[in-house]
């Protein structure tokens, strides 16, 4: 039992390192403004998304009225909340690679045409970029998996994507009411695991949606849990009752339907604000505003910005002052003779101050590494130098040691990215994905998926 609550724990605080970095407030506000002002090019501009569509060939090739009805979506389209809302993977909460998942789904004569969201290989990701296509069954050279993934049904869940159908959140994440596991009625078997995260309280609703836009009335469809887990879900007309069974040993439960992933868990922004992990005002505003009513919605008092105050460090018996002084990290307890006579000693071989040995470790290996590289893992690359400038001055030059190699990498990973965009780089591992510096716990394939 404690190594499960320790898996959830993990879990969620995993998570909610993911808020804090993956869609930074900054992102939100400006791809806000622009979807306001009807940019809805621009909103996917500032959300780190690249348009793969062109509305006027798809007039030419498939009519004006579905052109306009693209269109039509676009304008609701909130690429923000489409990126808080992408499926993630363990151990960093990174986007998953290669995927593409189907926005919206429209019918044209000889078969379909779908809205996609499409995420590069692991290979090549630069700052958690992605795309925004149209997919008519004719296969993408550029991408692995250019066919809509079954798991992953944002046609059937636009509120995790449309702002005009966030609030829809509440309901189908279960927030309106309180959580429910699974009883010996529908779950004869006891297959549902308990302490996962499992929405067992929205399966017999979701998977009667998923029937429907099969064009069934009931059947069965398969909720996938992780690895080679997997249920058979009964439903039946009319009520949308529910039975429960393990699909051990069940040969065609391979062919069923498959109970989208944001419907199999509960949303992990719920799991996050019932275990009190996180405030309403970390929360995307759309989101918040769907699962939070009253008082909790309103955010939280502001907090001083200690960024730019100087720093206490001893040496030589005292406490001095490293700060920034004419736009770099100096010591301030130390006249510049004292300085350069120090850095003479220092260059033959001698030890440094302890001040000017801090000042070093700074350019090196700050203590807000972790955060600086979380940032431009997530893409916020923005956040990411106004981090290092805050600590180091904007005119600082960075010295060898690990801040510069993860600069260094992120750029040469937009590098990779561009080539793979303009179909040069090929269909396999690019220059940053056998960078010698990414460690195993930093590796460019991913080894889990992250459970909503």
């Amino acid at each position: 039992m404690r190594s499960r609550t320790a898996n959830v724990d993990s879990r969620l605080t995993l998570w909610r390192r993911v808020r804090e970095f993956a869609v930074p407030p900054s992102m939100i506000e400006s791809a806000t403004a622009r979807r306001r002002a009807g940019d809805w090019a621009g909103a996917c501009a500032a959300a780190g998304v690249d348009v793969d569509l062109d509305l006027r060939s798809l007039a030419r090739t498939h009519g004006r009225e579905l052109a306009a009805r693209v269109r039509a979506d676009l304008r609701q389209l909130a690429p923000d909340l489409l990126r808080w809302h992408l499926p993630r993977i363990a151990p960093d909460g990174l986007l998953r690679p290669g995927l593409t998942v189907a926005l919206a789904r429209y019918e044209v004569a000889g078969g379909a045409v779908h809205l996609v969201a499409r995420t590069p290989p692991a290979w090549a990701d630069a700052g958690q970029r992605f795309g925004l296509a149209l997919w008519a069954g004719s296969g993408e050279r550029r991408h692995p998996h250019p066919h809509p993934d079954r798991r992953f049904r944002f046609d059937l869940h636009r509120h995790l994507w449309d702002a005009g159908r966030a609030a829809e959140l509440r309901i189908r994440s279960g927030a309106d009411r309180p959580p429910a596991d699974a009883g010996p009625d529908t779950d004869p078997e006891g297959a549902v695991p308990r302490g996962r995260g499992c929405a067992v309280d929205r399966w017999a609703a979701e998977a009667a949606i998923l029937l429907r836009a099969e064009g069934r009335a009931d059947g069965a469809v398969t909720a996938r849990l992780g690895g080679r887990r997997r249920l058979v879900l009964h439903v039946a007309a009319g009520d949308a009752g529910l039975r429960i069974e393990s699909a051990a040993g069940r040969g065609g439960a391979g062919g069923l339907p498959v109970l989208p992933d944001a419907a199999t868990w509960v949303s992990p922004d719920l799991e996050l604000l019932r275990t009190g992990l996180i405030d309403a005002d970390r929360l995307h505003p759309l989101v918040a505003s769907a699962l939070v009513t009253g008082d909790r919605a309103a955010g939280a008092a502001s907090v001083p910005d200690p960024r730019g105050q100087p720093r206490l460090v001893p040496c030589r018996g005292a406490r001095h002052r490293i700060g920034l002084v004419d736009g770099v990290l100096a010591a301030l307890d130390h006249d510049p003779a004292e300085i350069r006579r120090e850095e003479l000693l220092v260059a033959l071989g001698g030890a440094p101050l302890p001040c000017l040995r801090a000042i070093d470790e700074a350019h090196r290996r700050p203590e807000c590494l972790d955060d600086v590289r979380a940032r431009l893992d997530h893409g916020d690359t923005a956040g990411a130098l106004a981090t290092v400038e805050a600590l180091l001055g904007p005119d600082a030059l960075l010295r060898a040691g690990a801040l510069r190699e993860e600069l260094e990498t992120a750029a040469q990973r937009r590098v990779t990215y561009g080539l793979f965009r303009a179909g040069l780089a090929g269909r396999g591992p690019g220059p940053a994905a056998s960078d010698p510096r990414r460690t195993r716990d930093r590796r460019s394939r991913p080894r889990h998926v992250l459970p909503r």
